[in-house]
């Protein structure tokens, strides 16, 4: 028996705790001082938030019938119960917390004292809070050559409200080993990374690398892919939070779907594979193919694909990369329904997108190696095994049959076509296309009915004018005719296409046929007359906004030009220049006035008149979008012919250029240059107009200009008029983003908000204000106007961390990799977070940032040129030390970093900025690959001093030499 003198104590853990919904938790009670057996019993409540003087009894070691009903079955099925850990501690587990579980948690001890003396119970809170972490990844299926990379991407996000961290891993799985995954890399809570053992040398060796890229994002990457990683690889993420003993407890966790990666050895023949993501589709489907080359130096080798569908050509890909359809596949492909690509130089791919009945089969790749990529003859060649792809008929088999009344016609005569669906079980939409044999490969919209009946026509068609009122009717549900009153030309044969689409449960099934038809010419064109000429002139070339102006076209023929049938079309082109010159309105010779609809702003006011053997064009009210270039084009018949006929003679005239100069700005920004001087937390920047027009607009630029005296202004972000934000490449990294903020406090005046400010931050600030205008058709800038500099000085917090501050020099060899230090002495204060940024110091003698770990862990690269080649391999948690891989030349220098300790406040987002230090500076040597033993020795500083200063000491002492003789001789 456990006989003592004390008096009884039960001790509960700590709270309070949080703990997620659906989450398995466990409370731990124990008793002490207590008199009696050895194994005590123990009885756990709960006092629920909705009647806190209410005892709710859950569980007990010695009562089955201990539990309230609303606890009893799952206490039975063992969803609650006791785990007894020695005889006077027990374990409470809850497997599925619910948010009922919510509450103060009581475990109570019966007596088996002699007398009452001590506490027999101890309470604790426990509160449950929703699960909202997530991690998802895109699951693929991938094929990589022996030595390749993989770059697989995670997502996770966690919106819980009490302060918590994360930890983010990469596993494998291989073969049925279901349960036991392989840790490939992991970002713990403490953000320091942890490879599995498997992976360690290679992490070490910078070959696996996980890197946080904004808030949510988390990338691995695995250089030199081997047989032993594939498998199936998913993320694991956990949330964690601090529970009052000071330990942390993982609360919730969630697994991403996987990603297959398969791994193809390099072998010394010439291998082939094909593979396919499914091999039984729907019609409708997708089908996708792979074909892997397994070729050992794959990169030096030349490959030409050919894919084969029972044995017949689909595509063929040759060394260079050019994709040739064969010529039954092209319309599908410029359809963008088939595709064919080369990821690398040993795998092939083929997407079939909506598969029908006639792509099912067998399909095959055959590789032929050639010497060069020009070669006609192949060295080796090699078929892949064939693969069966089976495609189920969609359940809609649908017919489709074209015809035409009229396939001989003359120039002028109407076209009449047919077309004809069965076996639609629902209304069909239906396209109209013209494959002009000028022009193979190119076809033209004519005209298309939606499945209500409704119907448009193609832009080319439109124009009533040219052929008529083209007409489209549904005669039954399943018959369509297409009547061209009149066609144009020659070129309106060729060959007249019907697509017809069936729609069904959100999918869709597509018929096409076509039908010949020739036009023939009723003779050559009409002869050109000589001697038309067409000059164009303005009485003004530069007008003011809101002022009128006219252009004059006047036409010199050799012949009387009131006698013939004459047509003037205005052309414009925009300043600056969009394309090439569009039609603006047409005068035909009836009077009948056209309006291009290329520029409709031109419609309602300007004018066309024609008076004699000039045309006028009259612009009322110039607008911005009225400047631009103008050109009058005329075109003459032959007397008593139609319009619609070719005409006898046409010219073009000069171009000229009007501009429209917009109302002046008025717009004042104010100058005065001021100070602001923080210690942390956060900084607003003014920037304030003076005066402006009342109905502007204001587009605000704002720029840092370094403290150094040559610096370049660095543009941080910039606000349209319509508040569209656009960061400047310096300030465009997701962090900075979160801290930089622009926005108007008042009508007149604009805040730069610099959240979590830190010495980084110091310089002069500015803006650049734009003033806008609406000018009846648009946005137009008027001016703009530069802020006076707005200086921000940070106030260093009355901490300082301890680190290394001595100077030191490091060589390395070019291609190699180094490692500059940067260690934390001592601890951090309890509660803060680090922060650490690396900086090469310039030749100006500013500092370059070129990586920064931030509080919250997430990593910048403000440098993304040298992103690949930076490392922050923290061993431990006060290692910043950063590695640079593959030295270069232009990597000489001095470095240093800079180290912060940041406390977050409880209920905010802000960071308050607690200690900072900075480390010496370390000199990076670096060594050509050539280097000898001599050039080593010279460019050890120590060695070369000596060297420089030999001559002047030998020169000294045989100078004392000298006189310590003649002191000598006189005596």
């Amino acid at each position: 028996t456990g006989v003592t003198t004390g008096q009884r104590q039960v001790t509960v853990q700590q709270g309070p705790l949080y703990r997620t919904e659906g989450s398995h938790v466990t409370l731990w009670c124990k008793v002490s001082g207590y008199q009696g057996p050895a194994e005590q019993n123990f009885q756990w409540s709960i006092y629920l938030p909705s009647a806190p003087e209410r005892e709710v009894q859950i569980v007990s070691t010695v009562d089955p019938s201990f539990p309230y009903a609303i606890y009893t079955q799952r206490v039975r099925g063992r969803g609650i119960f006791v785990e007894r850990l020695q005889g006077d501690a027990v374990l409470l587990h809850i497997s599925e917390l619910q948010e009922r579980d919510a509450g103060q948690y009581e475990c109570h001890t019966p007596s088996t004292d002699q007398r009452y003396f001590g506490s027999y119970s101890a309470k604790m809170n426990l509160s449950v809070i929703p699960d909202t972490l997530s991690a998802s990844m895109a699951p693929q299926a991938l094929t990589l050559m022996e030595g390749d990379a993989v770059e697989l991407t995670c997502e996770v996000s966690k919106a819980t409200a009490q302060h918590t961290h994360l930890s983010v891993g990469w596993y494998l799985l291989q073969g049925a080993a279901e349960h036991h995954a392989q840790e490939i890399l992991t970002l713990s809570k403490d953000f320091i990374l942890k490879p599995g053992p498997s992976y360690e040398q290679r992490f070490l060796e910078g070959d696996v690398q996980l890197t946080k890229v904004g808030n949510t994002t988390y990338k691995l990457l695995i250089r030199g892919v081997k047989p032993s990683d594939q498998g199936q690889l998913y993320c694991e993420a956990a949330e964690w939070i601090e529970d009052p003993d000071g330990t942390w407890q993982d609360i919730s966790s969630k697994k991403t779907e996987r990603t297959s990666l398969a791994v193809v050895s390099q072998g010394r023949d010439l291998p082939v594979d094909i593979t396919a993501a499914e091999s039984s589709l729907d019609e409708g489907d997708t089908l996708q193919l792979s074909c892997v080359v397994g070729a050992p130096k794959s990169s030096s080798r030349h490959f030409r694909v050919t894919w084969l569908l029972n044995e017949m050509e689909v595509a063929r890909v040759d060394p260079h990369g050019v994709l040739i359809w064969e010529e039954q596949y092209q319309e599908r492909a410029k359809l963008g329904q088939l595709q064919a690509f080369k990821p690398s130089n040993t795998i092939y791919v083929l997407i079939i997108y909506k598969v029908g009945l006639e792509d099912k089969g067998t399909y095959q790749c055959s590789v032929s190696e050639m010497n060069t990529p020009g070669d006609l003859h192949s060295i080796q060649s090699n078929v892949s095994s064939g693969i069966q792809i089976n495609v189920k008929p969609a359940g809609h088999q649908m017919r489709l049959s074209v015809s035409t009344s009229t396939p001989q016609v003359t120039v002028g005569e109407p076209l009449m076509l047919h077309c004809e669906v069965q076996g639609a079980s629902s209304p069909v939409s239906l396209r109209w296309w013209h494959l002009s044999p000028q022009h193979p490969g190119h076809r033209v919209l004519v005209a298309s009915m939606e499945q209500d009946g409704s119907w448009s026509l193609g832009s080319t068609y439109k124009d009533g004018s040219t052929r008529g009122s083209l007409q489209l009717e549904k005669e039954s549900p399943g018959s369509f005719t297409l009547v061209i009153p009149s066609t144009l030309d020659e070129e309106d044969g060729g060959q007249y296409r019907c697509e017809a689409t069936h729609w069904s449960r959100g999918r869709n099934w597509t018929q096409k046929g076509e039908a010949a038809v020739t036009v023939s010419s009723m003779g050559k064109a009409l002869s050109s007359r000589a001697g038309l000429q067409a000059t164009l002139r303005s009485r003004i070339a530069t007008v003011s906004y809101g002022q009128s102006f006219e252009l004059f076209c006047q036409v010199n023929a050799s012949y009387t030009l009131e006698e013939v049938p004459a047509s003037v079309q205005w052309l414009f082109q925009p300043s600056p220049p969009t394309g090439p010159l569009q039609e603006l309105v047409k005068l035909s010779p009836s009077g009948t006035v056209v309006w291009g609809t290329a520029q409709p702003h031109f419609q309602g006011k300007a004018q066309v008149a024609k008076a004699g053997t000039s045309f006028k064009l009259h612009v009322h009210s110039a607008l911005p979008a009225n400047q631009g270039t103008y050109q009058c084009e005329v075109q003459v018949w032959r007397r008593n012919s139609l319009p619609l006929g070719q005409p006898a003679a046409s010219t073009s005239s000069n171009a000229v250029g009007i501009k429209v100069v917009l109302p002046e700005s008025k717009l004042q920004v104010a100058t005065t240059d001021s100070s602001v001087e923080i210690a942390g937390s956060n900084a607003a920047i003014e920037c304030r107009i003076v005066f402006a027009q009342n109905n502007s607009q204001f587009a605000v630029t704002w720029y840092l200009l370094p403290l150094l005296a040559d610096a370049t202004p660095l543009q941080i972000i910039r606000a349209s008029y319509s508040n569209i934000l656009e960061y400047g490449s310096e300030f465009s990294s997701p962090a900075l983003k979160s801290r930089f903020l622009s926005q108007r406090v008042s009508s007149n005046t604009f805040q730069l908000q610099i959240l979590s400010a830190d010495p980084r931050d110091e310089g002069r600030y500015y803006c650049v204000v734009e003033e806008w205008l609406w000018l009846v058709d648009g946005w137009y800038k008027l001016g703009e106007g530069a802020s006076g500099r707005t200086t921000l000085r940070f106030r260093p917090p009355e901490h300082q961390l301890q680190m290394e501050s001595t100077n030191h020099s490091i060589s390395a060899r070019e291609g190699e990799e180094v490692t500059l230090p940067c260690q934390l002495q001592g601890s951090l204060q309890p509660g803060t977070q680090p922060s650490a940024t690396w900086f090469q110091v310039q030749s100006s003698g500013r500092g370059s940032a070129l990586l920064s770990l931030l509080q919250d862990g997430s990593v910048e690269y403000p440098q993304e040129r040298l992103a690949a080649r930076l490392f922050l391999r923290r061993r431990s948690a006060g290692d910043f030390s950063l590695t640079l891989a593959s030295v270069e030349r232009g990597d000489a220098g001095a470095y240093y970093c800079q180290l912060q300790a940041w406390q977050q406040h409880s209920q905010e987002k802000d960071w308050d900025l607690q200690a900072l230090a900075q480390s010496g500076y370390t000199q990076l040597v670096t060594i050509p690959p050539e280097s000898t033993v001599l050039s080593r020795i010279c460019s050890s500083p120590p060695l070369l001093n000596f060297i420089l200063y030999l001559p002047l000491v030998l020169i000294l002492l045989l100078a004392l030499a000298v006189f310590c003789w003649y002191c000598k001789f006189r005596k």
